[in-house]
């Protein structure tokens, strides 16, 4: 989970700053753009359903997602939605991804690759349901 999650807070601290600035009216440039897009999808994720929390390996793969940039191309709105499809996707494809991060308790090189295929893989069928 740290590692994944190492930067997050950093992420989210700068996100923070970021839309009280842009709260002002100015013009952005695109990094900060891209900033504020990635901020917005991972305060997302960041939310679960009250009583429903989920595994440890859900929450790194979604986490990956969030802070590897996979969820910039998408709306807010959908996020949930690219969530909820995701967790199916895995489990029925890619579920060696569950196990290992449930056995070595860290991502190694393998885990990294095979979680970037995976997510690669989903946002190419996912596209076509938006």
């Amino acid at each position: 989970m740290k590692q994944v999650a190492g930067t997050l807070r950093l992420d989210m601290a700068q996100y923070r700053e970021l839309e009280a600035f842009a709260a002002f009216g100015s013009d952005l440039d695109k990094a900060t753009q891209r900033q504020l897009t990635r901020g917005e999808r991972l305060v997302e994720v960041l939310k679960q359903p009250q009583y429903q929390p989920l595994s440890m390996p859900k929450q790194i793969l979604i986490l990956y997602a969030g802070t590897r940039g996979f969820l910039d191309n998408y709306p807010a709105s959908v996020v949930g939605k690219f969530e909820a499809g995701l967790y199916a996707f895995i489990e029925d494809r890619y579920p060696q991804i569950y196990t290992e991060l449930e056995e070595k308790q860290e991502i190694t090189d393998d885990i990294d690759k095979l979680m970037d295929e995976a997510l690669k893989a989903y946002d190419e069928e996912f596209k076509d349901t938006i």
